[in-house]
């Protein structure tokens, strides 16, 4: 996305700044867009303009058209920039694949019922006017959709505003509106690898290797969508990868100088250190010196104080007008006299200091602080209330009203007004009216405020004080005179208190230094309580006995130019502003014959210092310079509620020395350099100056970080102002205060500047030529990214002049940094109009990314849109910073449009791993021999027949061997009566049960039927479709009985035949059964509507119904001649989405049993309880065989009833005693979601599991860890012993490796040692090696030993790759060699070759001779400290994860439960995750649960987490909804299924998003 624009940069040193006019600025602005506007010819250069010319009122039409963006970051240079920078990338027709939205997402608002936002702020904290404001169009030159025809829709490209070539500034914008129609081609071949590290494409799928008996899905059902094969052969339609292959392409394009080219391999993946760029500027010039102000001048009729002042006028000049507000229509609503203020100030000091708290204990004594609270339209109370306060020597803490009991930021308000102890709030009595209420009528507390007394200050509420009471009136001195409130980057609120001295010094040197006079009138349109507006407006005006109109900004939003005719109508010299009301002007301005501002002689900006004021100075100047207004009038100045007016511009008579400009390069000033930008370079900033230093001040310009040291001329750094007339503490907090008022700037040298202590401005700038200050951004600010430092205004600027699309409110846009991998990273956020589409805001997000990639250099991690009107607001209608980042960071914006940039701007990822060539497998165990490390091996107990006293073996006959149906023929001679298997309905009733001669008595039954109906020849495979129940178990000993092979098949799902279905079908196909037994409901079921529609039944086998059987039995029981001879089949498709049937024989079978019914020390007398299906795995083996092998009864649950009744299985396994009970991670979930909230109703029920000596998780995967540990603390009140609850651990070689029962017999003293937990580092894990750390370090993954190794079981573990044996602590394959081993996987199509190795496998070195299983799982082996029964060292197990489930990313081993794990902890609506790799793109899933409005909320969060976890980018985020991750009987995701149904576009997700 970021093909950013590298010129080199040349550095010139700093000459003389002011030589830039503007005629010079005109100039360069012509060069700059010359090379990218073609004029017409006869068409006259730019050059040719005279300096400040008669204003081109075409030009500034059609700059109203465009109405959208903010003015206070207008500049055509910069507008023109932008439009050249992304003219250049439409040529380079990069296409960005647009996200995909559920409908119900876009919501399509009608702009009839749609109420504008009332603010669309101007600076952070005040608002402007909205674009369509209902007052507004009556003030446009012309409205908005008569601009020139041919620029059609993109009328508000800011090109447009260039004199002259404004056709092809359209064409120019038409170009670009065009971008989104350029599609990549689709490429059909194999993806291309993304992953930066391998030059060729080719890289592995878990797919490539394909498993025999495994076929592919049938395709056909997924409709015939038109099909583009991808890389590993799977057909998908076209949409979803389209996109894909879209984003694929994107990321391929050039990006940012490559990483350095260094890997180190090991343990600790380094995150690449940012190295400072060799060719960056560096300041040159030589050391400052600091710039002193002009003497303070000492007029003998100054006042010793403001209230001496006050008393002066208000006795010599009752009459005279002091202020005068103005209601909404603009017209005088009450003028305050200096009579009139003197006298209700007096009032109020009185009332306050005596009428407040009782007689003995007044409330409010001298020094104490009391907040004011006033409205912006209410400048009068304010003003009495203030110097009331002055008067009274209490404190005033001016506030903002609070709208609503949770205002944003509130809170930080409350804390400032506890810490400063205010209990009394002074309010006017329409604002107390307006205070939110509760139904008593009492005000409440706010939230985070301290209780307060709402005291209304309007005179007929106050006593008259006594003929004797008179204020006390000192000289001004050290007291604190007001507290200003300052909100800092984080949100937190700060009180600056200002001495009575300061106060008097600042008013001296404002007027000094504006050159005020007595009586002079003054228009103020600035927010009266604080800064620059309370200092003219409320102070100095009072000082000189001025007459101050105020201009609230409520009328500001009905009249834009009302300050304007105010300065008319009142011939004021003065007029404080910021540049938006001038902004505002422009676009309101019509040729009004009325208005002249020849009066003006200081038109005060106060937002001067903000680098983009400048255009609407320049603009303001052109419009207006015809009504009188001289271009040395306006004056900018710099302040800061610290160090208060910093700057100031004066008004000069003559005009000689022009303003200063500088046109400085973004580059530059990124490494903190001045450099006038010579080159015609679109990055570009260009500043005014904001003039001299306050008489009596000395400024010096200090390294922003670490120690203040004096910057060189050509450097910036932070202004800091040494001064009477500046804030003294930040109230309360004497660490911050001694850090920002308390610093000593030293040089180079080491010498201080000055003896005194200076103050930090927060202001970031330097001084030029001549003692001129200029600012190029505030601390406040500040972004600084991987070593350079970016303004956030600027990147406002940036994104505001994209400009022909008008989908965001101006102003309306907040940028802030969020730290992520260890740098900053730029998150920007605006408000989206209510009417602009989907298509459209997405082109201008994407030309944003573009704009500021090209101009800043700098990548954008996350842009994001929300609904008008959703942003915090400040007190005065801005956006809220902090509360912004908040809510992004906790997922609480809830945006309508997201685009995250992460592979741009995320550059210190570690660097990809190379693989090593391997280490020959000799050498590994030579190297293991010589560092004294044992081989990896261990091994279950014997499995050789034990003597005839040994109470395990008493229970079976004393005969060599034992086919399995003769075990059964026997138990139904000698214990006919005996109770094999009970099982229970829904309700926990037993609702049927077998003995051990009914078992033989109905498989002698199913025998006849298969060999009379079936017509079945010995070693023919039957598949036996059945629920969970008891005529599985019969139908299963029928076909042993007839010498047939059973399949046992999960039988279709009733609601669910579509996709159910053709799974049965399959397995039928591969397992080439020549019948099919079942039910006859299913029977039915399989002859169904439904069923016909979704496969073909023609050819289905024969399907006989064992619900009537014949009464006979067969003439004679079938005995196999050979043990090695097939018993069943064990069908089942992996997580992987593959379908393997694992062939067992005779002898796996009975040494399956004997093994675990050595382990678990079943016989007879034992209760087994199990809720498992009985399908296949071990789930099989305990559900159909154990029994019968070793005479226990089995109590089965089929786990299907648990949706119904969740507490079935417990509630059996409570009331009949049962010691031993197994089940699946999907009962034991069910149980830990649905009962959570019920333990106690089951207590109650008598619910008590305190008998339970082992309950055994049956897996084929890792132990889940935090399931076990919170079902043991769940039902640890019930009595369940956390010991008892343990795990086993099988896969398709071998259906059980490791199962762990006797943990905990207490009764018998225990067998084994309990399971061990280990924590490993995750960061070494994906490198392939085992890295042991403590518990809760950093990238700690916690594994659990995944149970006893069972008798006679054999493991080993071994490099997949070179095949040779590894050291205790590896990570390799686990090889394991048993007697059950599985002998082969079954296929009817010959292809055993291929996998023949996973089940005869030899070690390429040291023990070569024994034939080994390959699991396809990876794990460890550790020999630990405890003690086995037989007293050997205990071997722990540890499995970490299936091979064909990692992902190879980067070069590492990933397992996707880590990621899915990390994902899931993110965000509390994130239910279920799950990930798979894609053309090296991670793709990840959520489950969302809440609110589709939620969904946006999760993509940076997402993306954030991994990258911050696993240092991986994620490529696409899924949103869907809760139950798209498909998942299996045994609880595991189906990843692949889910990858299939995602590329076939089957998902109906809430939102897709392509990660750039």
């Amino acid at each position: 996305l970021s093909l950013s624009l590298h010129l080199p940069l040349p550095i010139f040193s700093l000459t003389l700044l002011c030589d830039i006019t503007q005629k010079g600025y005109e100039k360069k602005r012509s060069k700059l867009i010359r090379a990218y506007v073609p004029h017409p010819g006869g068409m006259e250069g730019m050059s040719h303009r005279p300096p400040f010319g008669p204003p081109s009122a075409a030009r500034f039409h059609r700059r109203r058209s465009s109405g959208t963006r903010d003015e206070r970051y207008r500049s055509d240079v910069h507008s023109e920039a932008v439009q050249a920078v992304l003219a250049r990338h439409v040529e380079s027709k990069v296409a960005v694949p647009m996200p995909s939205k559920r409908r119900s997402l876009v919501v399509q608002t009608s702009m009839d019922a749609y109420t504008p936002p009332d603010s669309s702020s101007g600076s952070e904290e005040e608002a402007e006017p909205g674009d369509d404001m209902p007052g507004m169009e009556h003030w446009m030159g012309r409205p908005a959709h008569l601009g020139p025809a041919h620029l059609g829709s993109t009328s508000s490209s800011s090109s447009s505003t260039q004199s002259g070539g404004s056709g092809n500034a359209g064409r120019l914008a038409d170009s670009l509106a065009h971008t989104h129609l350029s599609h990549p081609h689709l490429n059909h071949s194999a993806p291309p690898d993304v992953s930066g590290y391998s030059s060729d494409s080719s890289h592995s799928h878990p797919h490539s290797e394909r498993h025999i008996g495994t076929i592919a899905r049938n395709t056909q059902k997924y409709g015939n969508a038109e099909r583009m094969e991808t890389g590993d052969g799977v057909p998908v339609s076209s949409r979803v990868s389209a996109k894909i292959q879209q984003l694929v392409n994107t990321l391929k394009q050039p990006r940012r100088p490559p990483l350095r080219e260094f890997f180190v391999d090991d343990f600790e993946e380094l995150l690449e250190v940012q190295q400072p760029d060799p060719k960056q500027p560096r300041p040159e010039g030589a050391e400052m010196l600091a710039v002193r102000g002009e003497a303070l001048g000492v007029v003998t009729n100054w006042p010793p104080s403001l209230e001496a002042a006050l008393q002066r006028w208000g006795t010599i000049s009752p009459k005279a007008p002091c202020l005068t507000s103005l209601d909404t229509t603009g017209k005088p609503l009450y003028v305050l006299t200096y009579g009139k203020l003197w006298s209700r100030s007096i009032k109020l000091a009185y009332n306050i200091l005596h009428k407040l708290g009782s007689k003995q204990e007044a409330m409010v004594r001298p020094g104490d602080r009391v907040a004011l609270v006033f409205p912006n339209n209410d400048p009068v109370a304010f003003m009495v209330a203030f110097y009331g306060c002055l008067l009274a020597e209490v404190v005033p803490v001016p506030i903002e009203v609070p709208l609503t009991r949770k205002d944003a930021g509130s809170q930080q308000i409350g804390f400032l007004l506890g810490s400063c102890g205010v209990t009394v709030a002074l309010t006017s009595d329409a604002c107390h009216k307006g205070l939110p209420k509760s139904a008593t009528g009492e005000i409440p507390q706010f939230r985070g405020w301290p209780k307060l007394l709402w005291f209304v200050t309007e005179s007929k509420h106050l006593s008259k004080p006594p003929r004797d009471w008179f204020p006390h009136i000192k000289d001004a001195n050290n007291d604190t005179a007001y507290i200003e409130y300052k909100t800092c980057k984080d949100g937190s609120v700060l009180g600056v208190t200002v001495m009575r001295i300061a106060l008097l010094t600042h008013c001296q040197a404002l007027t000094q230094a504006c050159g005020y006079t007595e009586a002079e009138t003054i228009v103020n349109v600035l927010d009266f309580k604080k800064d620059v507006g309370l200092w003219h407006g409320i102070l100095t005006s009072v000082m000189n006995m001025m007459h101050v109109i105020s201009v609230p900004y409520s009328l500001m939003k009905v009249n834009p130019l009302s300050w304007i005719q105010k300065v008319y109508l009142f011939k004021a010299k003065v007029a404080c502003v910021k540049s938006r009301d001038m902004h505002w002007a422009l676009v309101a301005h019509r040729e009004q014959k009325d208005i002249s501002l020849s009066s003006l002689r200081m038109l005060l900006v106060a937002d001067g210092s903000n680098p983009w004021s400048i255009s609407s100075c320049d603009a303001f100047l052109n419009v207006f310079q015809s009504k009188g207004l001289r271009s040395e009038v306006i004056c900018p100045c710099a302040s800061s509620p610290e160090a208060l007016t910093v700057a100031i511009r004066r008004p000069v008579e003559d005009c000689s020395q022009p303003p200063g400009r500088g046109v400085l390069s973004m580059q530059g000033l990124s490494y903190c350099v001045v450099r006038v930008d010579t080159e015609e370079r679109l990055s570009v900033l260009t500043v005014q100056d904001v003039g001299t230093v306050m008489p009596g001040a000395l400024v010096c310009v200090v390294r922003p970080e670490g120690v203040p040291l004096l910057c060189k001329t050509d450097e910036i750094g932070e202004l800091c102002v040494c001064s009477v007339a500046t804030g003294t503490s930040y109230y309360g907090l004497t660490g911050m205060t001694k850090n920002t008022f308390e610093v000593f700037p030293v040089s180079a040298s080491g010498g201080l500047v000055s003896e005194y202590a200076f103050v930090r401005t927060g202001l970031l700038g330097f001084v030029g030529p001549g003692g001129l200050v200029f600012i190029s951004g505030k601390m406040d600010g500040l972004i600084t990214v991987s070593g350079r430092r970016h303004n956030a205004d600027d990147i406002v600027a940036t994104a505001l002049a994209v400009e022909p699309m008008k989908f965001v409110y101006r102003g309306r846009i907040a940028v802030f940094s969020v730290t992520v991998l260890r740098d900053e990273r730029i998150v920007v956020v605006a408000e989206q109009r209510p009417d602009s589409t989907e298509e459209d805001s997405f082109q201008w997000m994407s030309r944003v990314l573009q704009a500021i990639d090209s101009i800043h250099g700098v990548g954008v991690f996350c842009l994001a849109l929300v609904p008008a009107n959703t942003l915090p607001k400040t007190p005065l209608g801005g956006i809220h910073l902090s509360e912004t980042k908040q809510l992004y960071l906790e997922g609480g914006l809830h945006p309508c449009n997201v685009l995250m940039c992460p592979h741009t701007c995320v550059t210190n990822l570690p660097k990809p791993r190379q693989k090593q060539p391997e280490i020959g497998p000799a050498s590994v165990m030579v190297g293991n021999l010589v560092s004294g490390k044992r081989i990896a091996m261990a091994s279950g107990r014997d499995l050789g027949q034990s003597d005839d006293n040994d109470q395990v073996t008493r229970t079976l006959p004393p005969v060599p061997f034992l086919f399995l149906s003769e075990v059964l023929q026997w138990r139904s001679q000698t214990t006919p009566d005996h109770i094999l298997y009970t099982l229970l309905s829904s309700r926990g009733a037993v609702s049927s049960s077998l003995t051990c001669l009914q078992l033989h008595k109905r498989a002698e039954r199913v025998a006849a039927l298969l060999l009379e109906r079936g017509g079945l020849q010995e070693g023919d495979h039957v598949a036996l479709v059945y629920p969970p129940g008891i005529d599985l178990i019969a139908a299963f000993y029928g076909c042993l009985y007839a010498g047939c092979v059973p399949i046992t098949v999960r039988p279709p799902h009733p609601q669910n035949i579509s996709t159910t279905l053709p799974t049965v079908k399959m397995i039928v196909e591969v397992s080439r059964s020549a019948c099919v037994m079942t039910t006859a409901v299913i029977c039915k079921l399989l002859r169904s509507k439904e069923a016909v529609a979704t496969v073909d039944i023609r050819n289905w086998p024969p399907v006989l119904d064992t619900d009537d059987l014949p009464k006979k039995k067969p003439p004679a029981l079938y005995k196999p001649s050979n043990p090695d001879a097939l018993a069943y089949l064990d069908f089942s498709v992996s997580t992987t989405g593959m379908l393997a049937g694992v062939q067992m024989s005779h002898n796996a079978v009975g040494a399956f049993c004997r093994s675990v019914k050595l382990q678990c020390e079943l016989y007879p007398s034992r209760e087994v309880a199990i809720c498992l299906d009985p399908y296949c795995g071990l789930g099989f083996v305990l559900w159909c065989l154990c029994s019968v092998y070793s005479g226990h009864q089995s109590i089965l649950i089929p786990p299907v009833e648990l949706e119904s009744n969740p507490a079935l299985w417990l509630l059996a396994v409570s009331q009949l005693k049962v010691r031993d009970t197994f089940c699946s991670y999907s009962v034991m979930e069910l149980c830990t979601k649905g009962l959570g909230l019920q333990t106690e109703a089951l207590k109650a029920r008598g619910l008590d599991l305190s008998r339970v000596r082992a309950c055994v998780v049956v897996a084929e995967e890792r132990p889940r860890m935090s399931l076990t540990h919170s079902f043991s603390k769940l039902f640890k009140d019930l009595g369940l012993h956390p010991r008892s609850v343990s795990t086993a651990f099988g896969c398709r070689v071998n259906l059980a490796i490791c199962l762990q029962v006797n943990v905990c017999d207490w009764l018998q003293g225990t067998s084994g040692p309990d399971p061990t937990t280990v924590y490993v580092d995750m960061r070494a894990l994906r490198h392939d090696r085992v890295r042991l750390v403590e518990r809760g370090s950093p990238h700690s993954l916690p594994l659990m030993e995944s149970g006893k190794i069972l008798p006679g079981v054999r493991i080993i573990i071994a490099n997949p790759e070179t095949k040779g044996p590894l050291g205790d602590s590896h990570l390799g394959e686990i090889w394991v060699h048993s007697a059950h081993n599985g002998s082969g996987y079954y296929s009817g199509y010959g292809e055993e070759v291929l996998q023949s190795d996973h089940f005869t496998s030899r070690l390429s070195f040291g023990d070569t001779s024994t034939v080994w299983a390959r699991t396809g799982y990876l794990g460890f082996l550790r020999r630990t400290d405890l003690t086995d029964a037989s007293g050997e060292r205990h071997d722990a197990l540890y499995v970490v994860g299936a091979l064909e489930e990692a992902m190879e990313l980067r070069g590492m081993r990933y397992h996707p439960i880590d990621i899915e794990t990390s994902v899931i902890r993110t965000h509390k609506s994130i239910m279920e995750c799950a990930v798979f790799p894609w053309t090296n793109l991670l793709v990840v899933v959520v489950e969302l649960e809440g609110s589709e409005q939620e969904a946006l909320d999760l993509v940076p969060m997402v993306t954030k987490a991994v990258l911050e976890e696993h240092y991986l980018i994620v490529g696409v985020v899924v949103v869907t909804d809760i139950g798209v991750i498909p998942i299996n009987s045994r609880g595991e995701k189906q990843r692949m299924h889910l990858r299939d149904g995602f590329l076939q576009d089957q998902l109906d997700p809430i939102y897709v998003a392509y990660n750039m």
